[in-house]
């Protein structure tokens, strides 16, 4: 799967040799040009039924790809900007993303844009609190009561989300803690089902301010999870509460049937690679370096952690180790006597004169 990342991250656009922008790469977030078309048309139609929908929706894709209508409302033809934006690089870029704000304020996403374009983060973050407050406006109080727990699933509610997620991690970078957690906890709220992988970043946050209740709460939330953020994570928490027992023991057990790299970077005996991986899957190294990168200042917050992480391995991989050993020493087939070979009749040589 892709990295979890903050806004644009992902999205970078390619430089040149001699620093000039070259033509930016794929924007993943084109993509929501054509759902916010269907939305719109969506919600002008009352359907009785989800087949009259279903059936509205193929009549739309019936001759081909679907027509972009003109925009009808000021923040409609400020959203096109950004999509112009979006394919472009550099100057250009920024242009079109100020030229949005002109066509309308309440543009989220061209605040976003902004943000991204400065490398002082300090006025990233100022941008990306106009992009919070510019999303609150276009949606309104009703829309923060009516729809939570169903954000990100309504396209209108990205540019907010985005600009809120890129506050969060620009508060956190500055040394505002408590102000980021309390933004990243409210994405949540507003989409649990997390598509942003905003939950990745809050544990090492909850970790690193001592709020274990808070993180416990937080990993109960989401019990299906299997991802080695979550189970390393656990153990650490576990190892946190309960100390070095049976119960932080079960834990990292557990966490090394999920992802058994992750202890190979944290203690350093796997070198990072010189560039980051773009995807990662469950249980391989790519994952455990992402999850590496993002937790290793909590678990070095407690370096008596590390140690007991080094020798708790050791023995239960040896442990695992001698018991596959046993096993197949005492397996049935072990125990089996080996068969006679077939005798196969085999011509007599000739005899020489």
């Amino acid at each position: 799967m892709p990295r979890a990342s903050g806004p644009g991250k992902s999205d970078r656009h390619a430089v040149g040799r001699d620093g000039a922008d070259q033509s930016p790469i794929f924007d993943r977030r084109l993509m929501e040009r054509e759902m916010a078309v269907v939305s719109r048309l969506l919600s002008e139609r009352e359907f009785e039924t989800d087949e009259e929908a279903n059936a509205f929706l193929q009549s739309l894709y019936a001759n081909g790809p679907l027509d972009v209508p003109p925009p009808e409302t000021p923040l409609q033809e400020a959203q096109e900007l950004v999509y112009q934006a979006l394919q472009a690089a550099g100057a250009r870029r920024v242009a079109l993303a100020k030229r949005a704000l002109t066509v309308s304020p309440d543009c989220a996403d061209a605040y976003v844009l902004l943000a991204e374009s400065q490398s002082d983060v300090r006025k990233a973050r100022d941008y990306y609190q106009q992009g919070v407050d510019a999303g609150a406006r276009a949606l309104g109080a009703r829309y923060f009561e009516e729809a939570a727990g169903d954000f990100w699933g309504l396209v209108e509610t990205r540019p907010y989300m985005r600009a809120k997620q890129g506050l969060a991690m620009t508060l956190w970078s500055l040394g505002e803690r408590e102000a980021a957690i309390s933004h990243a906890s409210d994405l949540l709220r507003l989409n649990p089902g997390d598509n942003q992988g905003i939950r990745y970043v809050l544990t090492p946050w909850l970790l690193s301010m001592g709020d274990l209740k808070a993180l416990a709460a937080l990993l109960a939330s989401y019990p299906d999870e299997i991802s080695a953020n979550w189970a390393y994570t656990r153990v650490l928490l576990t190892f946190r509460e309960s100390g070095a027992g049976r119960k932080a023991e079960q834990a990292l057990k557990k966490a090394l049937d999920i992802n058994p790299h992750v202890p190979l970077y944290l203690l350093g005996l796997t070198p990072p690679p010189q560039r980051m991986p773009d995807y990662y899957g469950f249980g391989d190294e790519n994952e455990a370096l992402f999850y590496v990168v993002e937790a290793a200042h909590s678990w070095m917050e407690s370096p008596e952690s590390l140690d007991w992480l080094a020798q708790t391995t050791l023995r239960i991989l040896l442990n695992e180790r001698a018991k596959r050993a046993t096993a197949a020493r005492f397996s049935p087939k072990s125990k089996a006597k080996p068969k006679a070979a077939k005798r196969v009749w085999t011509p007599p040589a000739p005899k020489s004169r």
